[in-house]
């Protein structure tokens, strides 16, 4: 299954709730994980969970504003001092590297591991061993990206129940017929040559969620959401907003993504990304509340709002379920 974690739901500047921009994505079963976007003070929220930067595999940045970045060098600096050796590959756009090596050079930030800094428009799609990444551009005033992530489909696994009504023994010829190998067995000449293709289960069908960066035209994720289980989009504000607002800033409202996710026929969608103004508490001026209604008035798929450390895991059916941070983190 894969999941994604909201380390970070307000937009511009942290709140007394919710820390800016930053999204681990990882396997439910591994360890190994990435980082999407590292605003200020993404290390304190990793304390919080159960994800260690030895165990991260790459950060993607999605574009240069620093509620995106600026926890970079720190949670840099704090992966070496823990030791790591073990290379990391740094993916955003070229100024992110300028970034970096500005800090290091003024700072005298020394690194105990290589950082592979990859321009991201220089890569359309990055192969790990468990997951695949892709990217598309985005409409905002920098240059901003939203990434694909997608599971490596796994070896077919055996069907079990099959081998064992046929009375075929666990064993050496279990590990031959799962690698499609053509076996006879002495002890069972009755069933001549059997192939491995006849045991082998279809494997899982890949998972694909995506996740965007600061964006005012959805549409520019039309063909990228293909087969996508999942959306995390940003929602800055409520249509109102952004009117007053004007089109400077270049976010989304909540009504412009939810219109967009309803045409597309989108399964899951998570908002994100929300002005400070808006309070959790209902009854305020504006609230967060006024999001999630002008969402769900244009959207009939399945909708959460993300909040910090909430656990979305999608499972081998395509199915998102949504898991508060009292549900899976120990520590409060």
């Amino acid at each position: 299954m894969l999941e994604l974690i909201t380390l970070g739901t307000s937009s511009g500047v942290p709140t007394r709730y919710r820390n800016v921009s930053a999204t681990a994505i990882k396997l439910t079963q591994s360890k190994k994980w990435l980082l999407q976007d590292c605003g200020e003070g993404t290390q304190h929220q990793l304390l919080r969970t159960p994800l260690s930067l030895q165990q991260l595999d790459a950060i993607l940045i999605t574009h240069v504003h620093g509620d995106h970045c600026y926890g970079l060098p720190g949670l840099l600096a704090s992966a070496s001092l823990q030791g790591r050796k073990r290379k990391l590959m740094l993916i955003g756009p070229r100024d992110i590297k300028l970034f970096i090596d500005a800090v290091m050079q003024f700072t005298g930030l020394y690194l105990t591991f290589e950082l592979e800094f990859i321009d991201v428009e220089s890569v359309s799609v990055l192969d790990l061993s468990w997951v695949r990444v892709d990217r598309a551009m985005l409409s905002h005033r920098v240059a901003s990206y939203a990434y694909g992530y997608e599971t490596v489909p796994t070896r077919p696994g055996l069907d079990v129940v099959k081998l064992r009504n046929q009375g075929i023994p666990e064993g050496a010829v279990w590990g031959q017929l799962s690698r499609g190998e053509s076996v006879n067995i002495p002890d069972r000449p009755d069933l001549g040559t059997i192939q491995g293709s006849d045991y082998l289960l279809p494997p899982p069908a890949a998972l694909r969620a995506v996740v965007a960066g600061d964006n005012d035209t959805p549409e520019c994720l039309r063909d990228f959401l293909r087969n996508a289980s999942l959306l995390i989009h940003e929602s800055t504000y409520t249509q109102a907003i952004a009117e007053k607002v004007g089109p400077g800033p270049q976010h989304s409202s909540a009504r412009l993504i939810a219109r967009f996710a309803e045409k597309m026929k989108l399964p899951h969608l998570v908002l994100t990304h929300f002005s400070s103004r808006y309070l959790n508490n209902p009854n305020a001026e504006q609230s967060i509340r006024h999001i999630q209604e002008e969402a769900t008035s244009s959207y009939s798929g399945w909708l959460s709002l993300a909040e910090d450390f909430d656990c979305y895991r999608i499972d081998e059916a395509g199915k998102v379920l949504k898991r508060s941070s009292s549900e899976w983190l120990s520590v409060k």
